[in-house]
């Protein structure tokens, strides 16, 4: 088999036409992300390995990992993509059973998430969430008569689903298991699910979140520490409260970058799910709202992608780009809602911006592929363009041969 024959090689032109307003909140997002990691991770490398700079060149080195997976991804159309869809799926599937078997998965803070690459650790939710996104993407292409108009075609993605969600909560990965559900619930809405059915489903998802939510003790001690954090400040809502100090410290424009107190042992995690509150710190209220709405662009544009996407007729592309913007978002949405206090604690990174292999790799290569969608929608401009232009001369001709007889 010739695996280069699957790829379709971007030139540095063509890249360089990838919507700019996208691509410059990107390398704004990871530059920060570099910044905040090097600030962050300066007591935890200090006491861990006694190098203040380790967890920054480890960053930069998932970076290089992230950019180079990236540019194979742009290199990949996005019909062989979905082409791959179930084959995605099914590997995906196996990576989360392989988690949870003895000597292969790695257990971090009591949840076995990770297998052991040598280079870093691979955390399987990551890789399931962006393959799901692919499969159910292309479902919504081969079954959109199902979807809308039945209740057949609307369950089966979802029964995919469950089972994805039961070995995420094996792990426990309550958090990742939200946002799965919910990223294929919206791809299920934006495929044309009927209303009644997105809001019966809705209903039943909260419900047995819910159920799952207050099944655990650990789970319950949070969402009460969550709701009074200052309850208990210096047991089970310390990681809360000294988030909150943190946000009290950084008022409107910071103590600046590198001067956070709260990073200093304090703040458990502070370069991985809570680096939104040093962040703050460092550069207060002003900074916060500047590196959402960061976000906030470089998803809008993603949707843009999208949207561009399905007015030329390729449904796949246009979910690829929804889906995986959904999924970032709602990571940011999360992170910086457990982050101020106003979602339950729960151990997901921020997008780009926390220290991590799994997150900044798979999500780079999420990037690159809606990347890949809008160099493919600009092709697909241009050759109309063409044949447009063509057509015209071919008309104008014809009218004068027609005017000189």
């Amino acid at each position: 088999m010739n695996l280069l024959g699957f790829f379709d090689r971007v030139s540095w032109r063509e890249f360089s036409q990838v919507d700019s307003i996208f691509i410059a909140s990107v390398v704004s997002l990871l530059a920060l992300g570099i910044v905040m990691v090097s600030s962050a991770s300066i007591s935890i490398s200090v006491d861990q390995h006694n190098d203040y700079t380790f967890f920054m060149w480890r960053q930069i080195l998932y970076l290089g990992m992230g950019l180079t997976l990236g540019w194979v991804m742009l290199s990949l159309p996005t019909d062989q993509l979905q082409k791959w869809g179930i084959l995605l799926m099914a590997i995906s599937l196996v990576l989360l059973i392989m988690v949870l078997l003895p000597g292969i998965g790695k257990t971090v803070n009591g949840s076995r998430r990770w297998i052991n690459l040598v280079v870093f650790n691979l955390q399987a939710s990551e890789v399931a969430k962006v393959c799901m996104v692919v499969y159910v993407s292309g479902y919504l292409v081969r079954r959109a008569e199902r979807v809308r108009s039945g209740w057949v075609g609307f369950f089966l993605p979802l029964c995919l689903c469950s089972i994805f969600l039961l070995f995420l909560l094996f792990e426990p990965d309550f958090g990742a298991s939200v946002v799965l559900l919910g990223t294929v619930m919206a791809l299920l809405f934006l495929g044309g699910a009927p209303l009644y059915q997105f809001l019966l489903l809705l209903a039943g998802a909260v419900l047995m979140l819910g159920v799952v939510a207050i099944s655990e003790s650990y789970r319950m001690k949070r969402l009460m520490n969550f709701i009074d954090p200052w309850a208990d400040p210096y047991n089970e809502g310390y990681q809360l409260s000294q988030a909150l100090i943190a946000y009290g410290r950084g008022e409107w424009f910071g103590l600046g970058l590198g001067n956070s107190v709260q990073k200093l042992s304090y703040l458990p995690e502070a370069h991985t799910d809570f680096v939104f509150s040093i962040w703050v710190e460092e550069t207060g209220l002003i900074g916060g709202i500047v590196l959402i709405l960061l976000f906030g662009v470089m998803v809008s544009r993603a949707f843009k992608i999208g949207n561009k996407a399905m007015a030329l007729s390729r449904p796949f592309a246009g979910y690829v780009c929804f889906g995986f913007s959904i999924l970032i978002l709602a990571q940011v949405i999360i992170n910086i809602g457990v982050n101020t206090g106003f979602l339950p604690t729960k151990g997901l990174t921020l997008p780009l911006i926390s220290y991590g292999g799994s997150s900044l790799i798979i999500t780079l290569a999420s990037l690159f592929v809606i990347a890949r969608v809008d160099i493919e929608n600009k092709r697909i401009e241009s050759g109309q363009a063409e044949q447009n232009t063509q057509t015209a001369k071919q008309n104008k001709s014809t009218n004068i041969e027609a005017s000189d007889d």
